[in-house]
């Protein structure tokens, strides 16, 4: 994977995630991996509160998707909303690269990475090339814009009136 810790590139961002439920998951399961799925930690929250039969307390949203069944091997499923990501502020270059985008979003198997503004795009189809080694921006005009939208509003709509 490219990148680094930090970096919002695919290895700076891939987490493995391991398992292990005794009477949860069927023998089937046992040792058996998933390459397909793609979640988020937000997901893990809605997600345990199922598996575990617990109340979801009232008045609490969460950003997370159920993917129950998918922790339990049952499933493939992943994750239908958009994930983004921003990078750490003080990283703009870190690890020998110059300038690194500030922000990441991956929806389905599309990944797109640029600054806060929406400048030097970066799009990537993980299923085809997970390595990001193609920018597909020019190929996917429509795509890019749609993602660098996406991006650009969900960074203004978590900054705080400091920033």
């Amino acid at each position: 994977m490219k990148g680094y810790k930090t970096h919002l590139y695919e290895g700076g961002i891939r987490s493995p995630l391991i398992v292990w439920g005794p009477g949860l998951l069927s023998p089937e399961q046992a040792g058996s991996r998933n390459k397909e799925s793609v979640f988020a930690a937000i997901d893990l929250v809605p997600s345990l509160l199922i598996i575990a039969g617990a109340d979801h307390p009232d008045g609490v949203v969460y950003d997370g998707e159920v993917l129950s069944e998918t922790l339990l091997g049952n499933s493939v499923s992943s994750r239908k909303k958009p994930i983004f990501w921003s990078r750490p502020p003080d990283r703009k270059s870190y690890y020998g690269y110059d300038s690194l985008p500030d922000l990441a979003v991956r929806e389905g198997n599309w990944k797109l990475l640029c600054d806060y503004n929406g400048n030097r795009p970066m799009l990537f189809d993980l299923d085809r090339d997970p390595g990001e080694t193609v920018n597909l921006t020019a190929a996917n005009p429509e795509i890019a814009r749609v993602l660098i939208e996406k991006s650009t509003d969900w960074w203004h709509s978590v900054q705080t009136k400091e920033h």
